[in-house]
């Protein structure tokens, strides 16, 4: 063998020994990794924790000084319903001595009262002269009709108190009964609680069908989805949000078809979403890509690539805090129109740079593809100032429902999916439109016809 295949023989060896040795740490830096996940699993911690605290946070509470800020406290009740008298004790309460009375001052309490009102309605029966049907009357205070077995019945108050704290609060059934027997001494079975949810759902479902109406007319709509079950099978619930109204659907799929069945697949407004392929289906749509997702998708991919590889994804991190930086300076005033427009064409002029990279990564191939199906819509916020870049609007109407999912599962039947998703529509457009939907269902329970709730617009109500 000659001197120079020696030696070609030999860098060969010390070039794989060099690959072998990274090799090898790269495994070790990933075992460590999955360890440490798969540990974070198990700990009994705050699900959104953030792993090491930092080495000098900041002193909790109000700042002193002058950065304190208001100072608030309760305001002064405008009605009392009971006046207490707290007389001086006939001696200091430190030596015994006599005490000198000089000033009275008020305190006020405001408390609760555990407290069930009973109530007996005598219904009069009767029959009409004229084509003899069944008649009976009925008090502005009752929510039913029916007499016999069914002639004990919980209170309208009650039931959208019940309501509130399973669809809104995500507690369950049986917690929500232990609440009203704490409380108020009723008791109720999760299944009494269960069927009186699904009657004040079959009130309410023509303002839900309005709802839905309302959602397709609007201009901008932000989506997202998150897996539900029903009966135990995975389905998923969709949450469509505008500015005043959230329509939530129990879908049993996660195509395009679902989100077509709720916007309409000739939904022509601006959608903010996630980048899940099948939102493009709506082909006549302004679509605006959700900048968070892309920014999380850096982070991840910073984490676990190593060497050269990370580049790709902090470059393009880079550009997109550019953009949000942009989007806040236009806001500010502190730039033009002509100059959001200049940035813009320089950003998208960045973006074209960046995927023309030849990368050899597959983790980065992957995500240059991904934003390449996703480059015209990425900067449209810039192109529309006012328009969102995330889809958080939506993330945020979805986070109930994921704490009730966790808390209690999903719904047992197909009807109970109907009321789920029609009740946290009308709680949660009660609450965007800042009403009070408490007194609003106790109307509607209260009322023998079918009531469109005020959550409607006048204009829009039948």
């Amino acid at each position: 063998m000659s001197a120079s295949e020696k030696k070609a023989l030999t860098d060969k060896i010390e070039s794989l020994e060099d690959k072998l040795e990274k090799a090898l740490a790269e495994n070790e830096r990933l075992r460590k990794e999955l360890e440490e996940a798969l540990r974070s699993l198990k700990r009994q911690a705050a699900p959104f924790s953030k792993n090491q605290p930092k080495a000098d946070p900041k002193p909790p509470g109000r700042k002193p000084g002058h950065q304190y800020g208001a100072r608030g406290s309760r305001p002064i009740p405008t009605r009392l319903n009971e006046t207490h008298h707290a007389p001086l004790p006939k001696g200091c309460l430190h030596c015994g001595g006599r005490v000198e009375y000089r000033e009275t001052k008020p305190q006020y309490q405001e408390e609760i009262v555990r407290a069930t009102i009973i109530r007996r309605f005598n219904v009069e029966i009767g029959q009409c002269c004229q084509c003899g049907r069944h008649v009976q009357g009925r008090h502005p205070l009752q929510t039913s009709d029916a007499l016999g077995a069914a002639n004990v019945q919980l209170g309208p108050e009650a039931v959208t108190l019940s309501a509130h704290l399973n669809k809104e609060m995500g507690l369950s059934h049986e917690r929500v009964a232990r609440i009203l027997k704490w409380s108020y001494g009723l008791e109720m079975s999760r299944s009494g609680i269960c069927r009186a949810l699904e009657r004040i759902g079959k009130k309410a479902a023509p303002t839900y069908q309005q709802l839905c109406v309302l959602i397709r007319r609007s201009d901008q709509a932000w989506m997202d989805e998150t897996g539900w079950r029903v009966a135990a099978h995975l389905e998923w619930l969709w949450a469509a949000v505008t500015e005043k109204f959230t329509v939530y659907q129990i879908l049993p799929g996660r195509g395009f078809d679902q989100a077509a069945h709720i916007l309409g697949a000739d939904y022509s407004g601006f959608l903010n979403q996630d980048g899940l392929r099948l939102y493009y289906g709506f082909l006549q749509a302004f679509h605006q890509s959700c900048v968070a997702h892309l920014l999380r998708r850096c982070r991840d991919m910073m984490k676990t690539l190593s060497g050269p590889a990370r580049r790709f994804p902090f470059d393009v991190q880079t550009l997109l805090q550019k953009a949000l930086d942009v989007r806040d300076r236009y806001r500010l005033g502190e730039i033009s129109k002509h100059g959001l427009a200049v940035a813009t064409g320089r950003l998208e002029s960045w973006l074209d740079r960046l995927l023309n990279r030849r990368l050899s990564t597959p983790d980065n191939r992957r995500f240059a593809k991904h934003l390449s199906h996703e480059q015209p819509w990425i900067f449209l916020f810039l192109h529309c100032p006012g328009l969102d870049a995330t889809n958080n609007v939506a993330e945020r109407a979805i986070r109930p429902a994921v704490v009730a999912r966790h808390t209690w599962g999903g719904n047992r039947t197909r009807n109970g999916a109907q009321t789920q998703h029609i009740l946290m529509s009308v709680l949660r457009t009660y609450w965007q439109q800042q009403k009070d939907s408490f007194s609003g269902i106790v109307q509607m329970l209260r009322s023998r016809d079918a009531q469109m709730l005020d959550i409607i617009p006048t204009s829009l109500s039948p």
